[in-house]
């Protein structure tokens, strides 16, 4: 008996540890099931050649194919001298790109495996393990491919770039006509890339963002749209939209966390479909709102999918909670176009940004953040994302979100018309949706526009000289389809943002580009008219006018290769893309400054001149508030070391017109306007409060003598301009070219001249520096016993002065900071602009 039981005991044991196995088994078979998705970055390895060579080089991937030759010393600088005329034979060559990477067994065994490809520029054939994956034609957009059947430990993935010559030409010889611009309109890339005004011809090719390899079994999220469905100061509604992979389940649990705390889990979802649905409410919400108005809050919000207690897969979303809306609404004048945030009318200041760099991949994360912390600085809300560029990277709409920068975002098409085949147009689709779905949830988007100036260049610049009534007919009914039907289309069904078709709506040669919707006045500039035109001509929101000035000398000195800062070099002279560009400025600084005949003051006067003509139009414009409700210069950086139009250069250099922008941007300002014998001084205030204080008003000479004062008490209703004072001086006994107008208002001084610059009559002195060591930089006290016109700092050492280009009044003392890591200064400069009259 005890021998059966033995017996028994025994194979009862093994009976259960065999069950026991087989349910780890299945239990670690179902663990490996719901991990959730990995992606792993394939930026390692990488080589590339010439499509002709044998030899493969090293490469950085994210990448460009003029930067890896570079870092390999196969050729020189492309922001050097003229060096870009030495490599347009880059964009003539096919290139490949190839690495290896291993996938690890468990990886293997997942059900999905895909490579995301973000940044493909732009003709290109994949190959995984010698099979071709993917054929790509679209820069701007995102390809996923499945590789299950393909991928194994080892593997080698090989990316060949086709130049842009064959299917452009390809795609050109379909057409019997031609289309206005060029080549580039058949390729979705960067239009700049082919040259523009401010811009160098690098046609670029490479692997532009990140390739990640994604694996997951039964369930991803691919999407999170978080759509606003009411917002008022007592609750928000919101729907959390979810796109997966595959079908959700009933079973699974979606727990919703708020700014890191849990806010519900939901279980037991009616919907099984690869779109869900969660509503939350969060009780008196934070707005967000462009920073100069409020704080630009941002709520955390995260949805994590769960099946049982095993997650599967998670997303988080950094949004604010406003509501925006494009306003243009018919009234007595023509029809309005501002932007309201919140129910509240805001004045958009700022300027058109474009690529902080011809080759994508050199703006890193730290340029970014520079940037956009020089654009708060200068007391812009807006900048306007120019349609000849790129969908911007990730963390540039990140940063905006949480600095309170309102974006207008332009499709990228710029100054051409473009085919209207089917094929065009699907590719055009895709890319749309794609970039729609990508921004949406960010709350600095304003507004989505179609294009800049193809609707201008069609009906003003003779695009239509030469062609047939049927051909013109074909040509402007293809850009209906794209700007009027299909792009707003795929704006509404994905986003709220609104959605406006071409960017001006009129061009300058109609009367109604001052009175109907957004306008670029490039009369200044390109036409030459003087720069008083700008206060005699304001339109209803200013998208683009600009005017060229040099970069720092340190950008001068980097072109010329060398410490000189010559720019009558042929070195310099090819980094001067508008064909009358040097002639231009001259003609311009010949109407009211003096011309120096060296090069150094040249550059400083340069810059004081487009300083001087654009915070003109830009306080014109401000002044005709509400009439007006935006402006926005051409443009705010640099893409290379150039001379542009730009007011922070490509070093990251700050120009006098961003210091005096920063000025005419502030939330209050004090306006004035000397025209014959009559002085305007207006008060600007687009706080959401009534600005009250006491707003004097004097006239002095140059030595500090008072010839004749006036003051009140005043208050400036909210979001308004209201002149406050008119003046008539006419029975004043002054000389104008030795007085000056000073404005001061609860402390702020501001000082302005009754003659041009050249004719002034400023007093000899000099400029006393006492240099204090700080833990980030210098303290600079300055002083003079005289006053000092354009006061400008400089020095070899890398840093940022916190004031330049200023004016200082007979012994006042002023202290400048200058962050830099050096630890010396002993090389500061001074330059004024009193030095230059004598």
């Amino acid at each position: 008996m005890k021998i059966i039981t033995g017996w028994f005991q025994l194979i009862l044991f093994m009976i259960m540890n065999r069950v026991f196995c087989i349910l780890l088994l299945v239990l670690c078979f179902s663990c490996k099931n719901e991990t959730p998705p990995t992606t792993f970055e394939i930026s390692e390895n990488w080589t590339f050649k010439n499509a002709k060579d044998t030899t493969w080089l090293s490469a950085e991937v994210p990448g460009e194919v003029h930067i890896d030759l570079f870092k390999n010393n196969k050729i020189k600088d492309p922001f050097v001298a003229n060096n870009e005329e030495e490599l347009q034979w880059i964009s003539q060559e096919n290139w490949e790109y190839k690495t290896s990477f291993k996938v690890e067994e468990n990886t293997l065994e997942r059900k999905h495996l895909e490579l995301h490809f973000n940044g493909l520029d732009t003709y290109t054939s994949v190959y995984l393990n010698d099979s071709l994956i993917l054929k790509s034609n679209n820069a701007f957009r995102c390809y996923n491919v499945d590789i299950k059947q393909i991928v194994k430990a080892e593997n080698e993935l090989k990316i060949v770039f086709e130049n842009t010559n064959a299917p452009e030409e390809k795609a050109k010889t379909k057409l019997p006509y031609q289309l206005p611009e060029g080549n580039r309109i058949f390729t979705r890339k960067a239009q700049f890339t082919y040259g523009w005004d401010w811009a160098p011809k690098f046609i670029t090719s490479g692997i532009s963002k990140p390739i990640g390899l994604v694996a997951w079994d039964e369930f991803k999220i691919e999407n999170i749209h978080v759509r606003q469905l009411t917002l008022n100061e007592n609750k928000s509604g919101l729907a959390l939209e979810i796109e997966s992979s595959s079908k959700f389940k009933k079973k699974y649990e979606y727990d919703v966390f708020i700014n890191g705390s849990l806010y519900k889990s939901f279980n037991k979802m009616p919907k099984v479909t690869p779109y869900l649905i969660l509503p939350i409410i969060i009780k008196k919400p934070k707005f967000w709102w462009p920073h100069n108005l409020g704080e630009p809050y941002l709520y955390n919000i995260k949805v994590v999918v769960k099946d049982g207690n095993k997650v599967l897969d998670s997303i988080s979303v950094n949004k604010g909670l406003r509501t925006i809306e494009l306003i243009t609404e018919k009234d007595s004048i023509g029809e309005s176009f501002y932007f309201k945030v919140n129910n509240v009318p805001v004045y958009a200041k700022g300027a058109n940004y474009i690529p902080q760099n011809s080759f994508q991949n050199q703006a890193n994360d730290a340029h970014y953040e520079k940037l956009l912390s020089d654009v708060v600085a200068a007391n812009m809300n807006m900048l306007r994302v120019w349609g000849g560029g790129i969908y911007e990277n990730d963390i540039f709409y990140d940063l905006c979100d949480e600095k309170g920068i309102l974006v207008w975002q332009d499709f990228m098409f710029a100054c051409a018309m473009y085919p209207g085949d089917d094929a065009f147009l699907n590719n055009v689709k895709i890319e749309a949706k794609q970039q729609v779905k990508r921004l949406r949830n960010h709350a600095s988007i304003a507004l989505w526009c179609g294009n800049n100036e193809s609707s201008e260049g069609w009906k003003r610049w003779g695009w239509q000289e030469n062609r047939s009534e049927d051909e013109k007919t074909e040509i402007w009914t293809n850009y209906l389809k794209l700007f009027d039907t299909i792009l707003p289309k795929i704006v509404r069904e994905n986003t709220d943002t609104d959605y406006w078709e071409t960017s001006p709506k009129y061009g300058r040669g109609n009367p109604k580009y001052k009175t109907e919707g957004d306008a670029h006045d490039w009369w200044i500039w390109h036409d030459e008219y003087p720069f008083p035109h700008l206060q005699e001509n304001v339109p209803r929101f200013m998208s683009e006018f600009g005017f060229q000035t040099f970069p720092s000398f340190e950008t001068i000195k980097y072109i010329n290769g060398n410490d000189s800062i010559s720019i009558s070099s042929k070195a310099f002279s090819s980094h001067q893309k508008h064909a009358r560009g040097f002639s231009i400025i001259k003609n311009y600084m010949e109407r009211d400054f003096p011309v120096p005949d060296n090069d150094e003051d040249y550059v400083y006067v340069s810059q004081l001149l487009q300083a001087h003509g654009i915070t003109m139009g830009i306080e014109a414009q401000r002044r005709a508030k509400p009439y007006n409700m935006g402006t926005l210069y051409w443009q705010l950086n640099d893409c290379w070391p150039v001379t542009s139009w730009s007011s922070i250069d490509y070093f990251g250099n700050w120009k006098a017109l961003h210091y005096k922008a920063k000025e005419s941007f502030e939330d209050v300002l004090v306006s004035n306007t000397i025209k014959g014998n009559i002085i305007e001084v207006f008060v600007v205030n687009d706080l959401l409060e009534s600005v009250k204080g006491n707003l004097e008003v004097e006239i002095r000479n140059f030595n500090g003598d008072s010839i004749w004062a006036i003051n009140k008490d005043i208050e400036t209703p909210k979001l308004s301009s209201k002149r406050e004072y008119r003046i008539n001086y006419r029975g004043l006994e002054f000389n104008k070219k030795e007085a000056l107008l000073i404005t001061t208002l609860n402390g702020k001084i501001r000082l302005d001249y009754f003659v041009s610059p050249k004719e002034l009559r400023l007093p000899h002195g000099d400029i006393e520096s006492k240099i204090m060591k700080t833990h980030n930089g210098f303290f600079i006290e300055l002083s003079s016993k005289v006053l000092q016109k354009d006061v400008f700092l400089y020095s070899n050492e890398k840093g940022h002065f916190s004031d330049n280009f200023f004016d200082m009044l007979p012994n006042e003392t002023r202290v400048i900071q200058f962050k830099t890591e050096a630890l010396q200064l002993n090389d500061l400069k001074i330059k004024t602009f009193n030095k230059l009259l004598r």
